[in-house]
C-alpha cells in the first residue's frame, strides 16, 4: 500500500507523521519505504541518514530514471524500515519536472517497478509544503492519502484547495486515490483550543478523522537531532504513545482491512 502524507500548510507535523509511523509500523511487523520528496530532507535525517552525500535518491528516480532498487539505503534504528533519501539537488526537480514527458507520473512508474521485485507491505511518502509537481507524483503514486492537521488557530486554512487538488487527481490521473485518513497533531489538553479545533475537524471530516491524537511533544522534538524517530528515542514519552496507538489503528483502518477484502476476493 502506498500512502502519501500531505498538507500544503507548513509544519503540521507531515514529517513528524512519516518517521513516527514508519518506526510504528515496523514495530508492529511491518516492512516500510519511507520516500522522501521533501527539499529540505527532514524525513532522511530524521531517520538517521545523511542528505549531503553524492549516493543517488530519490532526485536521481524523478530526474535521471535510477531504480528506486539503487537509491534506497537501511535506516539504522530498524532492520525492517528502508528510505529512499532526498538530497540538496531535490530543491531543483520542480523547474526539470515541467518539460519532461509524463511528468506526474515519474514517481509512481518507478515505485511499480521496485514492488514487482519488493514486496513492502506500507510506502510512506512525505511531501513538500506546496502543491506543486513534487506533492502531485505523490499523490498520483498513492492510493491513499493521509492529511495531517494541526491543533492551532486556521487548521483548515488551504485544506480547500488541497481536497480539490486531490479531486483533481482523481479525475483525470489517479482514480484509485482516496482519503483514509486525519491524523490530529499538535494537540494540548491545556487549552480550549485544541478541543475545538478538533470538534471542528472532526465535523468537516466525520469518521475519517483517526481517534488518535498526537500531543505536543519535547521528546518528539529532541529526536531529530539525534537521527532518530520519536517512538525509538523515548519508548514510553507521549508522542511515542500515541504515534503507536495511530499506526495500530491506521493499519486496522487500512491495511488489514485491505488484506481481508483482497483475501475474499481470491476466495
Amino acid at each position: 500500500m502506498i500512502v502519501t502524507v500531505a498538507n500544503q500548510k507548513g509544519g503540521v507535523g507531515k514529517t513528524t507523521t512519516v518517521v513516527n509511523l514508519a518506526a510504528a509500523l515496523a514495530d508492529l511487523g511491518k516492512s516500510v519505504l519511507v520516500v522522501d520528496l521533501d527539499p529540505q530532507g527532514n524525513a532522511t535525517t530524521g531517520l538517521g541518514v545523511s542528505s549531503r552525500t553524492d549516493n543517488p535518491g530519490v532526485y536521481d528516480v524523478l530526474i535521471e530514471d535510477v531504480p528506486v532498487a539503487d537509491t534506497v539505503v537501511s535506516v539504522p534504528e530498524s532492520e525492517t524500515v528502508r528510505l529512499v533519501p532526498a538530497s540538496l539537488d531535490l530543491a531543483g526537480a520542480e523547474i526539470e519536472l515541467v518539460s519532461m514527458v509524463a511528468r506526474e507520473y515519474r514517481l509512481r512508474k518507478a515505485l511499480a517497478t521496485y514492488l514487482e521485485d519488493h514486496p513492502t507491505d506500507v510506502v510512506l511518502i512525505d511531501c513538500p509544503p506546496s502543491l506543486g509537481l513534487l506533492t502531485l507524483n505523490a499523490l498520483v503514486a498513492a492510493e491513499e492519502l493521509l492529511i495531517p492537521i494541526q491543533c492551532e488557530y486556521y487548521a483548515l486554512e488551504g485544506l480547500g484547495q488541497l481536497i480539490r487538488t486531490v479531486d483533481m487527481v482523481r479525475e483525470h490521473l489517479n482514480p484509485s486515490l482516496r482519503i483514509s485518513s486525519i491524523l490530529l497533531t499538535m494537540t494540548d489538553s491545556r487549552t480550549n483550543l485544541s478541543e475545538q479545533v478538533a470538534d471542528e475537524v472532526r465535523a468537516f471530516f466525520g469518521d475519517l478523522v483517526l481517534d488518535t491524537a498526537i500531543p505536543r511533544s519535547v521528546r518528539l522534538s529532541e529526536a531529530p537531532g539525534h537521527g532518530r524517530s520519536g517512538v525509538a528515542y523515548d519508548q514510553n514519552s507521549r508522542g511515542a504513545l500515541a504515534y503507536r496507538s495511530a499506526a495500530e489503528e491506521f493499519t486496522h483502518r487500512t491495511i488489514d482491512l485491505r488484506e481481508s477484502a483482497s483475501e475474499a476476493v481470491q476466495s
